[in-house]
């Protein structure tokens, strides 16, 4: 006997069972951590909205030629304290420059001073957080009181005082962020460290011989990947408003570029702040639009990454 298609009956035909077996390797498999991951992150209403803003402002700082259509450094002293029109969308500041062009020129300056900046304090985190958290005793101790001392002293008072003392540069400012920024993230890793190093994976892989350098790279570094994402994600933020507080003070990004801190100054004078809002309420807004979009994402995230969060 043979069954419908050809074939001995309790057989399939080779492309049949081919078949069936390329669909369930390529379906998404509905209990797999990557797809609770982004369904549970799909469903975090404000955090898709911070992704889009997110969105928005990357775009905006890559595309900025395109996007300001105006060079931001360039002069018209017969066009200056104009108000927003259809040719200066924004207005123009005391020198005749585009204020809409300078916000997105700033674009730029606030993500690269961000990125940078988590990615020198995250690297540093990332070497001595494993360290301590995986060796611990004397190390672990070593570690955590120099982490303790660098703590005491207030961080912002830190960064003004080398900025100070350095040359105002924005590549000097991203790296007086990423020093100071390490030693909270560096107790979050080692405490990530501490609790997956008790697992029973962690302590067979020790059992059985496993380098020390593979055991940290491939068995508990992956599982602390997202606490420090999130961790990066929300200090995207606190590195801009570093920056701008440095700029607004002075001490940061230098004229003629654009920066929103920069900007800002021109609101410690009272006439500018009463009568050309169009001066400095758009940096205000941007930096605002920017730091909300990070930690709304960031929240999201963190909520992601946590199953005990209910969001399905």
């Amino acid at each position: 006997m043979t069954a419908s298609n050809g074939q001995p009956p309790g057989r399939e035909a080779p492309a049949t069972a081919a078949a069936d077996l390329h669909s369930t390797l390529q379906a998404p498999r509905s209990d797999s951590v990557q797809y609770r991951f982004w369904r549970r992150l799909s469903r975090h209403k404000l955090g898709m909205i911070g992704l889009a803003m997110l969105v928005i402002l990357v775009f905006t700082a890559v595309f900025a030629p395109i996007v300001a259509g105006i060079d931001p450094v360039e002069m018209d002293l017969k066009m200056k304290n104009k108000p927003p029109s259809a040719e200066h969308i924004l207005g123009t500041d005391a020198i005749g420059r585009d204020v809409w062009s300078r916000l997105v020129y700033g674009a730029r300056v606030s993500l690269s001073v961000g990125l940078v900046a988590v990615g020198i304090y995250t690297s540093i985190a990332l070497v001595l957080g494993s360290i301590s958290g995986f060796f611990g005793g004397h190390v672990d101790n070593v570690i955590m009181r120099f982490t303790d001392i660098i703590m005491c002293f207030p961080t912002f008072l830190l960064i003004i005082t080398v900025a100070a003392v350095l040359p105002p540069n924005i590549f000097n400012i991203m790296v007086i962020i990423g020093i100071f920024g390490w030693p909270g993230m560096t107790r979050l890793i080692r405490g990530q460290f501490l609790s997956v190093r008790s697992r029973d994976f962690v302590t067979a892989a020790v059992a059985i011989g496993v380098p020390n350098r593979r055991i940290i790279f491939r068995h508990i570094l992956p599982n602390v990947v997202g606490p420090v994402v999130v961790a990066a994600t929300l200090g995207l933020a606190g590195a801009i408003l570093t920056e701008s507080s440095l700029s607004f003070l002075g001490l940061g990004v230098q004229q003629p570029t654009p920066s929103w801190g920069q900007t800002l100054t021109t609101a410690m004078q009272l006439p500018i702040l009463e009568n050309f809002p169009w001066r400095w309420l758009p940096s205000a807004i941007a930096i605002a639009f920017a730091v909300l979009s990070m930690n709304f994402f960031g929240d999201a995230l963190r909520d992601a990454f946590d199953p005990r969060m209910n969001l399905d």
